[in-house]
């Protein structure tokens, strides 16, 4: 079964403060990446889908400010910007950015769950992920998947018909492939506001898929099993 509760990328090079409230916030129904700098915090935003980011402003190399701007160039992810500074002058610059509210350090973990839940409320109770809709078509072996109409066709146009949960997964590996994708992963990558349509198990639902796009399901050519790992989209995908 898909985990429901809002998933939090927590982003802050000190273990310090990640540890403790990454226990606490999961102690009052939040579930919890961490990062340790902007590259980490990358990684975690196009391999999880994310409900929302809190984000240190002071971190070495890039730092929050810089992530900040990159993250809400490309969606609308809800962002809590976290500093110890005082100057109104990050706060101001930090919210001109996009970013929805801003804590300061130190803070009570109590006003912080407080204001992660208003955000959420605000952006939808915890549905609103950082990536925007697909609308692209995406061309990988005999096969085009078409995002923007939720279809999968041969390349003589004839449809394959797609389960909710069939089509979101074959939209996640499409989207990276020949990336390892764990089945936490695909389980977090395929919910979202039609979890209860994916409710049977990721291994069930590879198997399902490779029955309609494999030649042989029982030795795929497409979506390899990575044992210990999970699942990779071995094909070359082409976005149209």
């Amino acid at each position: 079964m898909s985990d429901n509760r809002p998933h939090i990328l927590l982003v802050d090079d000190e273990r310090s403060i990640r540890e403790p409230l990454t226990a606490y916030l999961g102690k009052n129904g939040f579930r919890i990446s961490q990062a340790e700098n902007a590259e980490a915090a990358r990684i975690k935003l196009g391999a999880y889908a994310i409900d929302l980011v809190i984000l240190d402003i002071m971190m070495p190399g890039e730092d929050g400010l810089s992530l900040c701007r990159h993250i809400r160039a490309s969606s609308e992810l809800p962002i809590i910007l976290v500093t110890a500074r005082t100057e109104d002058t990050d706060r101001i610059i930090g919210l001109e950015m996009g970013a929805d509210d801003y804590v300061l350090k130190p803070f009570n973990p109590r006003e912080l769950v407080a204001r992660i839940r208003a955000v959420l409320r605000r952006a939808g109770s915890g549905d609103a992920r950082q990536r925007p809709l697909e609308t692209a078509s995406y061309a990988f072996g005999e096969w085009v998947l078409k995002a923007g109409e939720r279809t999968l066709v041969d390349r003589e146009g004839l449809s394959v018909p797609l389960s909710t949960g069939e089509f979101n997964l074959l939209l996640a590996l499409v989207t990276r492939p020949r990336q390892v994708l764990s089945r936490d992963q695909l389980l977090d990558l395929t919910r979202g506001r039609e979890a209860a349509a994916f409710d049977r198990s990721i291994d069930n639902q590879v198997s399902r898929l490779r029955r309609k796009i494999e030649a042989d399901p029982k030795d795929p050519a497409l979506i390899k099993t990575v044992w210990g790992g999970g699942y990779a989209l071995t094909a070359d995908v082409t976005r149209l």
